[in-house]
């Protein structure tokens, strides 16, 4: 095989972050920074490839056969998911194929590239069994990283990069965002293994065996939000947001109808239902051009409209996500989510709901203000809004998030390994709040899930909106255990 100039490396570990779930019930979704990067690159004249380790099934092992095989001027290991929570807990998988890899051929140069070494660069770089780590987007880091590679110059005064001199590591400033996104080439979706990809299953409830083909695209990058748990801000440097065209978000959706039937889509934006007259366009661009699509989204309680939630429909965006987090206001203002109150929660997801797009409700356990009774109403919310599909989740400090500064200021007990904020595998801890302990937390999380879902109110509006397939789908999906270590 020729060698090529940069192979873009998504790790694979599913098995250890989602246990017995990491079956045909898990999504197994496109890398979106991977396909982006190589895109950018090979538009810039680098030959690229992509390894999606995750999604070809393969361990470390398999997977550094393939990259020696390949034999790349510059291997980039992908620490980044489709949400900001999806990155730290890859860390291990990463670290398994860097290690194996500097065995197999160590004169390969590696780079972690992504959302956590973004946020821990220097860490990274002192931890990891790595030659380079980019902090930041990465698309003016790598490209003049592969030129000084060919060049052979080793002159690393280059925006974005952390390395090692000497024994020391050395740093460099951040590399400037991309201003205009419309510059920025569609993923390379061709370098993918686009026949492996399917959607979450609660995403196609209403054809729950047609998961298949899926695909991944943003309409912005950034967030103007600054929620205590998320780290999503790690990866830019800054709060803000950056739009691509409506024009060119469809043309990109039409790349993928035309030439992999795709019709599940999701739509990666932290905030997809922001900024109004992007949304209209966008959605008037695909009922204009007869694309019958499903897609989901993620929305906020204050930034959405009667009118917007109408035309979304039309459009084929039949999931909105809502970040709900608490069902005590008090817990929610804590963490800067909005200020939206309770009862205008319960008015938009029946609006939404009377729209007939379907809501998936987020709800977050063990906020830092949240106790017993706090976390049980939460759960109780939850069960009275009934949404079609819930996702719970234990508080994580994730590196990049505020709650993580936090954390380690306040010398409060931290996972021992990355795999430990991953939402369902065995070495989960979760963040104590100021009144529960870690372990108080996450089994009060795993047993609202179950509750929740396995309730005759939740599943008598399954069967009603989507049919006895979904229904019988979710009793299945609750015979998995989780094994948990920390309960």
């Amino acid at each position: 095989m020729e060698k090529i100039d940069l192979l873009l490396v998504k790790p694979g570990n599913q098995k250890k972050l989602y246990g017995e779930l990491s079956t045909s019930l898990s999504a197994i979704e496109p890398p979106f920074w991977g396909g982006l990067l190589a895109a950018f690159n090979r538009q810039n004249g680098y030959s690229v490839a992509i390894i999606d380790a995750e999604a070809d099934n393969l361990d470390p092992n398999e997977t550094v056969s393939k990259i020696i095989e390949y034999n790349p001027l510059l291997a980039a290991v992908m620490v980044s998911g489709t949400n900001p929570s999806a990155s730290t807990p890859c860390m291990p998988g990463a670290r398994s194929i860097l290690t194996a890899l500097k065995a197999g051929d160590p004169q390969i140069k590696t780079i972690m590239v992504g959302l956590h070494p973004s946020a821990l660069p220097e860490r990274t770089m002192s931890e990891e069994p790595t030659d380079f780590v980019c902090e930041g987007e990465g698309f003016y880091t790598i490209t003049p990283l592969l030129s000084t590679l060919k060049s052979r110059k080793n002159d690393y005064r280059i925006k974005g990069l952390w390395y090692r001199e000497n024994g020391k590591i050395v740093s460099n400033p951040r590399a400037p965002l991309i201003k205009d996104l419309d510059t920025l080439p569609f993923l390379a979706w061709d370098l993918l293994p686009m026949d492996k990809y399917r959607a979450h299953n609660w995403h196609c409830f209403d054809r729950i065996d047609e998961r298949q083909p899926y695909a991944v695209i943003s309409t912005s990058l950034g967030c103007p939000f600054q929620c205590t748990f998320c780290c999503i801000n790690a990866l830019f440097g800054r709060p803000g947001i950056r739009y691509r065209s409506p024009e060119n978000v469809v043309d990109e959706i039409g790349y993928l109808v035309k030439n992999f039937k795709v019709r599940n889509i999701k739509i990666l934006d932290e905030l997809f239902v922001l900024k109004e007259d992007h949304v209209n366009r966008i959605c008037d661009l695909i009922i204009e051009r007869g694309y019958d699509l499903n897609i989901w989204a993620y929305a906020r309680i204050d930034t959405i409209n009667e009118k917007l939630v109408r035309k979304m429909k039309q459009a084929g965006i039949n999931w909105l996500a809502f970040g709900i987090e608490a069902g005590s206001e008090k817990v929610r203002h804590g963490v800067v989510k909005g200020r939206f109150n309770n009862d205008r929660v319960r008015q938009v997801v029946r609006m939404v709901m009377d729209a007939g797009v379907h809501v998936n409700g987020n709800y977050i356990f063990g906020l830092p203000d949240d106790t017993s009774d706090t976390m049980q109403e939460t759960l109780d919310f939850a069960k009275e809004l009934n949404c079609e599909y819930a996702n719970f989740y234990a508080t994580m400090a994730y590196p990049g998030s505020k709650l993580y500064e936090e954390a380690v200021r306040n010398g409060v007990r931290l996972p021992d390994t990355w795999l430990g904020y991953a939402q369902l595998s065995e070495e989960t801890l979760p963040l104590p709040t100021r009144y529960l302990s870690s372990a108080e937390v996450l089994r009060f999380r795993d047993r609202a899930f179950i509750e929740y879902s396995s309730s005759s109110q939740y599943l008598g509006m399954v069967k009603r909106t989507f049919g006895q397939k979904a229904v019988e789908h979710v009793k299945s999906m609750l015979e998995r255990k989780i094994h948990r270590k920390y309960t």
